[in-house]
């Protein structure tokens, strides 16, 4: 898992996915129903979505 700005990424999703299809949204719901705080945000430089979750505040 990487980290994004204090968050923890858990997955990437590239931006062009096939039309009607939510791929990140769907996995971040999947997390929610898990107990996660899951929100999709964009990477812009990396055009693709990414679901993340809040960081540790302790750190690594």
């Amino acid at each position: 898992m990487n980290k994004c700005g204090g968050r923890v990424v858990l997955q990437q999703f590239p931006a062009g996915g096939p039309r009607g299809s939510w791929p990140a949204e769907e996995f971040a719901q999947a997390r929610r129903l898990e107990g996660q705080q899951a929100e999709v945000v964009m990477d812009l430089l990396a055009d693709a979505f990414l679901v993340v979750v809040p960081g540790s505040e302790g750190g690594d």
